[in-house]
């Protein structure tokens, strides 16, 4: 995990990191939290159901990890928050906690991008060979959309965020030129649409709180926070409700 902090950290800003960070993150179906002190993950919990729904379990988690600081005399810096996009109600949930803890214990809230925290757990390990290769991480959305961006391997940013439809060519300036990964729960629906052969697929990514430490010290270190009062996920698109089906 230092490594990939010297990846994202400036050369006058790479000193020892001395915060306590809680990392909220419940823009999928998959909700967790983790806590980090001086660069390492010392608490993780994460829960999974419908989309959104695993964000049923944050006020437990968020509970546990604050008695386990507490019990240890850790005293919070900071509460980052995965900002979007993703899921309208799982994100409204995280952000909401998020801001509720800064409000009651005077923390500096830190907005972590979705997309940006799902590429940390590739850039970690050893599966992108290619110093060249671009990166796509894809969050699923209606039918055959998603919200994606492209970055290179030092989270430098290729293409911002968009919702997109999945089409055979709709990354082939990206893909004619090198290797591109994606990855992420909308990928998968792009499997059988882009068959570019440099087109390369990686399953089981998800976006997980253990991994946004790295990007919220970065943000830390930069004094990147936000105000409490006023901030709002990154939704993308206009929320639209469906009407459900009338019971017969």
């Amino acid at each position: 995990m230092r490594g990939l902090m010297e990846k994202f950290v400036p050369l006058h800003l790479k000193k020892r990191i001395m915060a306590c960070i809680l990392h909220i993150e419940t823009s999928t179906n998959v909700c967790s939290v983790a806590v980090s002190e001086d660069g390492q993950c010392i608490f993780e919990q994460k829960a999974q159901g419908e989309q959104g729904a695993g964000a049923e379990s944050l006020g437990t988690m968020v509970d546990e990890a604050m008695s386990f600081t507490d019990n240890h005399a850790i005293p919070f810096d900071a509460v980052s928050v995965s900002c979007g996009p993703g899921s309208y109600t799982g994100l409204r949930i995280g952000v909401s906690m998020a801001k509720g803890i800064c409000y009651g214990r005077n923390l500096k809230l830190i907005a972590v991008p979705t997309l940006e925290l799902l590429c940390v757990p590739l850039l970690l390990g050893e599966k992108i060979k290619e110093d060249n290769a671009l990166l796509c991480p894809m969050l699923d959305a209606r039918r055959m959309e998603v919200y994606a961006a492209l970055y290179d391997r030092a989270l430098k940013t290729i293409r911002d965020v968009s919702a997109d439809i999945v089409e055979a060519d709709i990354y082939k300036q990206w893909l004619d030129e090198r290797p591109v990964y994606f990855f992420g729960n909308g990928a998968e629906k792009c499997k059988d649409v882009i068959t570019h052969p440099n087109a390369h697929f990686i399953e089981g990514v998800e976006p997980l709180a253990k991994w946004m430490q790295p990007l919220a010290e970065r943000r830390f270190l930069n004094e990147q926070f936000e105000d409490v009062a006023y901030f709002v996920p990154f939704y993308l698109k206009d929320f639209v409700a469906i009407k459900p089906k009338k019971l017969l």
